[in-house]
């Protein structure tokens, strides 16, 4: 591939689906990126969300390292602000120990949930002021160099699992600059910030032990069909079950198909679809192309996709007609 390829795998939980399902699509998912050549896949961590199945992070990377081999998996990202950084240094120092040379850990500083959900995870907003130091915290426990006297991560110690800092606004992009590691940006949901971010990245990056450059890892989403026309189709699906899913969470009934029509031409609508700005549609022709120039657009080193689809098949011929078009 020109640029290497990753997959960020929501775990949608689908209209009528179960978890289980969800689990048995994502180990699916993950042994067709493997046999295509992806770099890596990410699960991110989402509470109290009945469409999303990666709620337990670490737990499933377990599960889809134990069905794959040599593709690299890991959390896109822990939102760090939820958890003490012992216990996640200790759980993806298990996953590392378990499966050597195939875990990332990305952090975010988001809670990943809304507030309600917030307090239900006895977490306190001063705990997002902590980010950077609870990153140092962790990154100390991996290293086998804990900043807390008397205090080591097992499993974890000296473990070195790689961090990676995300993020969707210049905090995240200084943040990764000043600790001298690689950078995700969440283009593929929150695209307003991204160049801006990346520049500022670049631009203060200070070269560390675990990066001598920046390194930056763009989102985008990715609907590839055999033709134009049929990822058209989908991206129209993809849609309306964003707003769908954005807009109708709490709702009694499910929108009709008439409210669903007014719903995606109101200002609350157009607001959802704009997360999906940054999306290739089209045959492999097609989302080759906007995929190289968006890499150059992002000043990306690695793109991260996301392939909405409406059925998990769609998904799968997503995944390879994009790895096959960018080869």
């Amino acid at each position: 591939m020109s640029i290497p390829l990753s997959i960020l795998d929501l775990a949608p939980i689908r209209r009528g689906g179960t978890a289980a399902q969800t689990f048995q699509e994502s180990v699916e998912l993950a042994q067709t990126a493997e046999a295509e050549g992806y770099q890596r896949i990410w699960y991110a961590e989402h509470h109290n969300m009945p469409s999303i199945a990666s709620s337990a992070t670490s737990v499933l990377i377990g599960h889809i390292a134990h069905h794959t081999s040599t593709i690299r998996l890991g959390a896109g990202g822990i939102m760090l602000p939820n958890h003490s950084p012992l216990v996640i240094a200790e759980q993806f120092g298990t996953l590392e120990t378990l499966f050597p040379g195939r875990i990332d850990l990305g952090l975010g500083r988001a809670p990943g949930s809304d507030q309600l959900t917030f307090r239900a995870l006895r977490r306190e907003h001063a705990a997002a002021d902590a980010f950077p130091h609870d990153v140092l915290e962790l990154q100390g426990y991996l290293a086998g160099e804990s900043r807390i006297p008397g205090v080591n991560a097992y499993p974890g110690h000296g473990t070195n699992v790689p961090l990676y800092i995300l993020g969707s606004s210049l905090y995240g992009a200084r943040l990764a600059a000043q600790l001298g590691l690689p950078y995700s940006f969440a283009s593929h949901f929150a695209p307003d910030a991204l160049l801006q971010a990346v520049a500022l990245y670049r631009a203060e990056f200070q070269p560390s032990e675990y990066q001598a450059e920046p390194y930056v890892i763009a989102g985008v989403g990715v609907v590839a069909a055999e033709t134009d026309e049929a990822a058209l189709a989908t991206m129209e699906q993809v849609k309306r079950d964003r707003v769908r899913m954005f807009l109708g969470r709490g709702r009694a009934t499910e929108f009709t198909d008439d409210e669903l029509e007014m719903v995606l031409d109101s200002p609350a609508g157009e607001s959802v679809l704009k997360m999906l700005q940054y999306t290739a549609v089209g045959s492999g022709e097609s989302v080759a192309r906007y995929l190289g120039e968006f890499a150059q657009l992002a000043g990306a080193d690695e793109l991260i996709t996301v392939h909405n689809s409406s059925s998990a098949r769609d998904r799968l011929s997503s995944v390879r007609i994009t790895a096959r078009s960018m080869a």
